[in-house]
């Protein structure tokens, strides 16, 4: 069994905590649970504005959507479309030879002689999804280290060396960990 502590709490936010807490938990430990594990795993400090935050999250969204789509345009214009012209082209120099033993190959080669590399027309949207991801990445990862030296103090020593101290919480250090080990070019 748990041991329980008591903690000291004013009486208009803890009426407030039991009704937000009959809406989401089981018991008051498990909505305080929940609520902690949700500012830990988005990175969020309850004293950050969320505005800018979630703004990045809708914003990053949407480029993974645009992402997909153009991926699904390039399989279909690569992969779909070449395989259904060839299926058609065999159905159909099938029902034409109606037994003759002619070369497939030579069939189709003057049938439909290769087509010439397209011309390149501009920018190729997925590369540009892309090279947009890993800059966005990028400026974020620059933005993380800014903060991180900010937060770095220099503590004199009474009898040795001077040493680094960094004040962060460690939710943003595991975040910050996570982010160190993931491939700058995922796409997620």
């Amino acid at each position: 069994m748990d041991d329980f502590k008591a903690v000291r709490i004013k009486k208009r936010t803890l009426s407030r905590f039991k009704v937000f807490s009959k809406k989401v938990g089981k018991s008051y430990s498990h909505t305080l649970d929940m609520v902690m594990d949700f500012f830990e795993w988005h990175g969020f400090l309850p004293s950050e504005r969320f505005e800018k935050s979630i703004g990045q999250e809708i914003i990053k969204n949407r480029k993974r959507t645009d992402a997909v789509i153009a991926i699904i345009r390039d399989i279909e214009k690569n992969q779909t479309l070449p395989t259904i012209g060839m299926m058609q082209a065999l159905f159909n120099q099938e029902l034409d030879n109606d037994g003759e033993e002619d070369d497939f190959l030579e069939d189709m080669i003057e049938k439909n002689p290769p087509k010439p590399y397209p011309k390149f027309e501009g920018e190729v949207m997925v590369p540009r999804i892309k090279y947009d991801h890993l800059e966005e990445k990028a400026a974020s990862l620059q933005t993380d280290l800014k903060d991180i030296l900010d937060k770095v103090k220099v503590v004199k020593g009474s009898f040795g060396k001077s040493y680094l101290k960094l004040e962060i919480t460690e939710g943003r250090l595991e975040r910050y960990k996570l982010e160190a080990n993931r491939p700058l070019d995922s796409l997620y």
